[in-house]
């Protein structure tokens, strides 16, 4: 199998635990580049927060951003596609979220929403190093459909908002997560893995042919569909089960281990 496009989560899995670039990962990523092997972000995380990691890696792909309601080229800015949830949905999941006291983000364009900002907003700003704009009730006025809503709990209610959202908006709503107290809501049909797959379609590249490497439910999708499907240490137990490949953790360069072999063909995948 010879892999000719690696797709990587950054929170958890790329960067470290401070939330940095390792010099081990970014060397292993050049050595990719330099074998002609593409190299994507993915990652739940908006575009102008992720795209200043890819300038500084030197790649010029289009990212994977919103958890794939956004692609969008790094250096040329050129949209590949976008999916935003649909507006009276989303007008829908405020309204709940008013009623019943959830923490709602919104993400309008470069802007990242809340009514009020916390904890939460502040621990989130901090991880992402983008500004988040306190609108007060206008939150729940939208004008414009946004790439997707995140919702923060405490984590021992987090299973409790997800069951609430998966059955009041089935169907209308994908549910997943990228933490364990941050809920993640896109519109249907939007994940990690289409939107990886897409852009490995305009080089021309299969999936089989595609390794992507991540750490929570909203990498799941990829992780399982892809030819080489890793997560690192760290990665929830769901993860791991979908994965054919258990690397090292995010503090531990476990995504360079994973590319070094790759490189070096070191690596090998059980049969199915």
């Amino acid at each position: 199998m010879q892999i000719k496009l690696i797709a990587s989560d950054m929170d958890d899995t790329l960067l470290n635990k401070e939330h940095k670039l390792s010099q081990r990962n970014a060397k292993a990523i050049q050595s990719a580049l330099e074998r002609n092997i593409i190299f994507l972000l993915a990652t739940g995380r908006m575009y102008c927060s992720a795209r200043p990691h890819a300038l500084k890696m030197g790649l010029d792909v289009p990212l994977v951003t919103y958890n794939g309601a956004l692609v969008k080229g790094s250096k040329s800015g050129e949209v590949f596609y976008e999916h935003k949830l649909n507006y009276d949905t989303a007008k829908e999941v405020l309204a709940y979220c008013k009623e019943h006291k959830y923490c709602a983000q919104v993400y309008i364009g470069y802007d990242i929403l809340v009514d009020k900002k916390g904890k939460w907003s502040d621990m989130y700003a901090f991880i992402i190093g983008v500004p988040i704009t306190e609108i007060g009730e206008e939150l729940y006025k939208i004008t414009e459909a946004p790439y997707k809503i995140l919702v923060m709990t405490e984590p021992e209610d987090f299973d409790a908002a997800w069951k609430n959202f998966a059955e009041k908006f089935a169907g209308r709503l994908v549910v997943t997560s990228s933490r364990d107290n941050f809920l993640e809501l896109m519109e249907p049909g939007v994940n990690k893995w289409e939107a990886v797959k897409a852009v490995a379609a305009s080089y021309n590249i299969k999936p089989e042919e595609i390794m992507c490497i991540g750490d929570s439910n909203n990498d799941i999708a990829m992780i399982k569909n892809a030819g080489i499907g890793v997560a690192v240490a760290n990665a929830k137990d769901s993860v791991k089960e979908q994965a054919k490949i258990v690397t090292a953790s995010n503090d531990d360069d476990g995504v360079a281990l994973v590319v070094e072999a790759i490189l070096t063909q070191q690596i090998t995948v059980p049969e199915e």
